[in-house]
């Protein structure tokens, strides 16, 4: 095995960030928003464009980071190169945990789409585990086999996913009705408290945004390419998750939109008997390309972090085909572990704790690299000052959406990695 620190090709171009941005961030989870919104009625466009918004903001910042650098880690680059060695760990350490558990989680998400094809696995837990294993090993497998053939992967992954969602808004302008729209807002709350709500709602969608930032030693020309794919990559995951919503409602009552279990299957059967199978082919899709974004992500922060000697030099090493493959290993092998653990009745509830944690521990390196930008930029430039502080409000915004008992935990985590900070560093 080689350094990473060894010269050679960067395989991943703008396509391919692009990709890994959108791949990450569509999940399984979009295809339930429409029935989760549904209650809060047309208002919540107005949470989806909140939401879109400080996304936005918070790509930009993400984006004028990465131009600073050519360095592997993204949001743990950033907060290394702003404020040390520590803090720098301590969000590529909570990081990581995010993502090998979102990976357990979303094979979990998986398997229950399999079902829709393999009725046998519903009633069948082991079944559903050797499956969800069997494909967190598979795509292992593909990021091990190099960089550039997670990256196509990726890219025909992104792509399929995108293809059921612009099938429903084509369908939603051709036999959608206006009739079926919901009431402005059928909750009758207070206006700021519903869009608060929505926004709360919503933000979870775009979690995963900061993925193409990661793999910047990777990247051909980084400066350049990262900013334009990853702002590219949110604006373009906004305006789907907003005309998708709207297709749906369009295309499904009101009424039977808020009491729907699958959205987005029943507005397909404006399409016949082969809609709802596409939807549920196209969430299986989804699903895997974000646990393929995940599982490559999951290699390369270890070894930013190893490259800084702040973690065993073994997590910086590559195979012949230049992947971190013992940082990769690793991190599949806790995603197997933790996703055996769901199947055991006994361990469903830490289970559950982790999946909380996972989604705030990746909130909190937004609010760390928007306040590295302040930093760096409070002196030189008004405009990128206020738009990092705007990305700040916004991130500490959805992090105490979170609620107390998940920041406890997620404090807890990092608490944790504090003694691991000073016991994993390299010193030869």
């Amino acid at each position: 095995m080689r350094d990473a620190n060894t010269a050679r090709p960067r395989p991943l171009g703008f396509w391919a960030v692009w990709s890994l941005t959108v791949g990450v961030m569509i999940g399984s989870g979009v295809f339930l928003l429409p029935t989760v919104l549904a209650p809060y009625g047309l208002l919540s466009f107005g949470g989806w464009l909140i939401t879109g918004a400080g996304s936005i903001a918070i790509a930009l910042v993400l984006g004028r980071l990465a131009s600073r650098t050519k360095r592997t880690g993204g949001p743990y680059a950033f907060a290394h190169d702003a404020f040390g060695d520590l803090p720098g760990f301590l969000v590529g350490w909570g990081y990581w945990a995010s993502v090998w558990t979102a990976t357990a989680a979303v094979a979990v998400a998986f398997t229950g789409y399999l079902t829709v094809f393999i009725p046998a696995l519903s009633d069948n837990p082991m079944g559903q585990a050797a499956a969800a294993l069997v494909l967190i090993w598979t795509l292992t497998g593909v990021s091990i086999r190099g960089t550039r053939e997670a990256g196509l992967v990726q890219l025909v992954m992104t792509i399929l996913k995108l293809v059921p969602l612009v099938v429903i808004i084509l369908a939603g302008l051709v036999f959608g009705d206006a009739a079926n729209l919901p009431e402005l807002n059928p909750s009758g709350g207070p206006v700021l408290g519903v869009l608060a709500a929505c926004a709360l709602l919503t933000m979870w969608a775009f979690a995963g945004m900061e993925a193409g930032t990661i793999p910047a030693g990777e990247v051909t020309d980084p400066e350049r390419t990262i900013p334009r794919a990853v702002v590219a990559g949110v604006v373009v995951t906004t305006l789907v998750y907003i005309a998708a919503t709207a297709a749906v409602m369009l295309l499904v009552p009101a009424a039977d939109l808020a009491v729907s279990t699958s959205p987005f299957a029943d507005a397909a059967r404006n399409l016949g008997a082969w809609g709802p199978m596409m939807i549920a082919a196209g969430a299986l899709v989804a699903t895997a390309g974000s646990m393929n974004g995940n599982i490559f992500i999951s290699g390369q922060m270890p070894m930013a972090v190893a490259l800084d000697r702040l973690a065993p030099k073994v997590f910086a090493r590559l195979n012949a085909q230049g992947a971190p493959a013992f940082s990769l290993i690793a991190a599949s092998t806790l995603s197997s572990i933790l996703l055996i653990a769901n199947y055991t009745r006994g361990l469903v509830a830490a289970f559950t704790f982790m999946l909380m944690i996972s989604t705030l521990m990746t909130l909190a390196p937004y609010l760390v690299s928007a306040l590295a930008e302040f930093r760096h930029s409070w002196r030189s430039s008004r405009a990128w000052t206020g738009l990092a502080l705007a990305a700040a409000l916004y991130s500490c915004f959805a992090i105490l959406g979170s609620g107390l008992e998940v920041i406890a935990w997620g404090l807890g985590l990092v608490v944790i990695g504090i003694p691991v900070f000073y016991l994993g560093r390299q010193r030869d």
